[in-house]
């Protein structure tokens, strides 16, 4: 082994044990830095429910406003109708989907019974592996634990439930006046950055704008979509509880890939304390309504926002959610969106900035 080789062997050991270093002390300080992670959701949290509003309502006031209508009047105007209409759906949703909720919470019992007694039974089939059975009764009993944890966070959540009710209360503020001084949002941070590097990063900033905005509003327009057609066949299939069921189906449909089978699980449950034939023609309908979804809604919806290969985005999602859990699948796939533009631009800045750099002769 040369003097060249042994350098580079000790190299990279020497960032081995870094790397290895770092990550022991990420795992000493874990208690703290999850604490701050929670503090920080909570507080960030109002302002990304006002972001998400944002986005769905920036593009009827850039409407307003290209037709000479004042910014704050458009951004009053829209939040107005989108108010009312916004009322009008929760006034005839609400109550029925209220009822549901009511009448799962007292179905709830039976449905972890029957669940517990399909676990036994697979528990108990000499015929499935040992390491399955072992795994099945480690899961349950993790959810299990769960539940409790969340039942008594529930019980004793009124803290939590008077933040909850802050921060939806604030929501509407946040949101409208992101929506009226977004152009003077974007002014005021290009002038924390050196003159020479401001129209880069104003390019930045409106192509991750125009990402973000596309790939958000395409998402909610896919969820509304999908959740509408699993009502209407549930409602077909006579499935109980329909539109809660439904709307399961819709709220997970925002995680890629993984969201659909998560929301087709409560489905599957309600219907198996009816009859098998039931659970096929529940599993029929969301099969039919995720092929919709992949060949049909989303191409037509999305169009190329994300352009993505799909195992790029199982991978992101299964890494978002493997390090900030359920936040993380949801948010992963954005960030993603984020990062990508970012190094487009980083790429082409570093480019321009070699082409203006002299060449030595």
């Amino acid at each position: 082994m040369n003097r060249l080789t042994r350098r580079r062997v000790l190299v990279w050991l020497a960032a081995l044990l870094l790397a290895l270093a770092a990550i022991y002390m990420l795992m000493l300080v874990k208690p703290v830095l999850s604490a701050a992670w929670t503090l920080v959701c909570k507080v960030l949290a109002p302002f990304f429910f006002a972001v998400i509003i944002s986005y769905v309502l920036h593009p009827l006031v850039g409407l307003l406003t290209r037709r000479r209508v004042p910014r704050g009047a458009a951004v009053l105007i829209i939040y107005a109708v989108f108010i009312v209409v916004a009322a009008v759906a929760l006034a005839n949703v609400a109550p029925v989907f209220a009822g549901q909720l009511k009448e799962m919470n007292e179905r709830l019992p039976g449905l972890t019974m029957k669940a517990q007694d399909l676990v036994e039974d697979v528990k108990n089939n000499r015929s499935v592996p040992e390491a399955v059975r072992d795994g099945i009764g480690r899961a349950v009993r993790r959810a299990e634990e769960g539940v409790e944890r969340l039942v008594g966070n529930l019980a004793g959540g009124l803290g939590e439930t008077l933040d909850i009710l802050f921060a939806a209360f604030i929501v509407p503020f946040v949101a409208f006046y992101m929506l009226k001084d977004f152009p003077l949002i974007g002014k005021a941070a290009s002038r924390l950055l050196p003159e020479r590097y401001r129209r880069d990063a104003a390019a930045m900033l409106r192509d991750i704008d125009e990402a973000l905005g596309r790939y958000v509003r395409g998402q909610l327009a896919v969820c509304l979509l999908i959740g509408a057609l699993a009502y209407a066949g549930y409602r077909l299939i006579g499935l109980e509880l329909s539109l809660l069921l439904a709307g399961i189906v819709a709220v997970f449909n925002i995680i890629p890939y993984l969201g659909p089978f998560f929301g087709a699980l409560p489905a599957l449950l309600v219907a198996s304390t009816e009859s098998l034939r039931l659970v096929l023609l529940a599993a029929g309908v969301n099969l039919a309504v995720q092929v919709l979804e992949g060949n049909l809604i989303s191409p037509l919806v999305m169009g190329r926002t994300l352009r993505m290969h799909p195992l790029t985005i199982m991978f992101v999602v299964l890494l978002g959610g493997e390090a900030f859990g359920l936040l993380g699948l949801i948010l992963a796939v954005p960030a993603w969106v984020v990062l990508k533009v970012v190094a487009q631009h980083a790429a082409a800045f570093r480019a321009k900035l070699k082409e203006s750099q002299p060449s030595g002769g």
